[in-house]
């Protein structure tokens, strides 16, 4: 049957879309950014005030208003019943949040309100869903990853660094990791590989197959991907690397 497709409007949190859930969006508000963490210092006699930077963005609230029809208040108690088990599934930690606004990205948010619910004509169960995010987006195209036997360039298309996961396959005692952006060169040297090791620069661990392995590399911090081409080496025992890049925006 041909003619005009009613468009989709929908968020998905931790697998599971809200209109599944039965729930209507009447409003959104996730088109903001984060204040970033700075605060401003006076000087006598000084005009202006100087900038005293954290160097870092703080969480950001996304909320969603919605209504959930029923037909009676029974109803509404079990489709509620239903609603606060999949929000409040695993609430100490990040789940994936989509929204059919924002396609080339997701978030990570975690529930992060109570949900007070009243009761309307024609929408018997109103309220807003508010989600804790870390306050970048992360875009699609940063979760695809690349596997490669030698040197690779990474162009980060974004104005923000990006924490990729790297891991190293490769059998034999010790290898090198190296990262070269701008003519400055980083090394990681890892104590042995046996299969694989993973690097998490986002989450700042080290796994293998027996679990952490923070104690099996050195290196200057976390391997970044600066805005702009970075190329991704390696040596020793190291037969592959794959990548993936994490590209975020705000």
């Amino acid at each position: 049957m041909s003619g005009n497709r009613v468009a989709q409007n929908y968020f998905e949190y931790n697998g599971v879309r809200s209109d599944q859930m039965g729930l209507k969006i009447e409003n959104r508000d996730i088109f903001g950014a984060p204040a970033f963490d700075k605060s401003f210092i006076t000087i006598p006699g000084r005009d202006g005030e100087l900038i005293s930077s954290n160097r870092r963005f703080p969480n950001m609230q996304i909320v969603y208003t919605v209504f959930l029809p029923a037909e009676s208040l029974s109803d509404l108690m079990t489709k509620m019943t239903a609603v606060k088990a999949w929000l409040y599934a695993e609430p100490d930690r990040y789940h994936e949040l989509r929204d059919t606004s924002d396609t080339d990205a997701y978030r990570k948010a975690v529930i992060n309100a109570q949900l007070d619910v009243t009761q309307e004509v024609k929408r018997i169960g109103r309220f807003t869903i508010s989600f804790s995010c870390l306050p970048y987006r992360y875009l699609n195209s940063g979760t695809e990853a690349r596997t490669f036997s030698a040197a690779m360039p990474f162009m980060n298309p974004t104005p923000f660094t990006a924490k990729p996961l790297i891991r190293m396959n490769g059998n034999g005692r010790s290898g090198v990791l190296k990262l070269t952006h701008g003519g400055v060169e980083t090394e990681w040297s890892i104590d042995g590989i046996n299969g694989w090791i993973e690097i998490d620069s986002d989450e700042m661990i080290i796994t293998d197959a027996n679990g952490l392995a923070n104690n099996r590399v050195t290196g200057d911090g976390f391997p970044l991907l600066k805005p702009g081409a970075t190329t991704v080496s390696f040596s020793g025992s190291i037969s592959s690397v794959e990548l993936t890049p994490r590209w975020v925006v705000l």
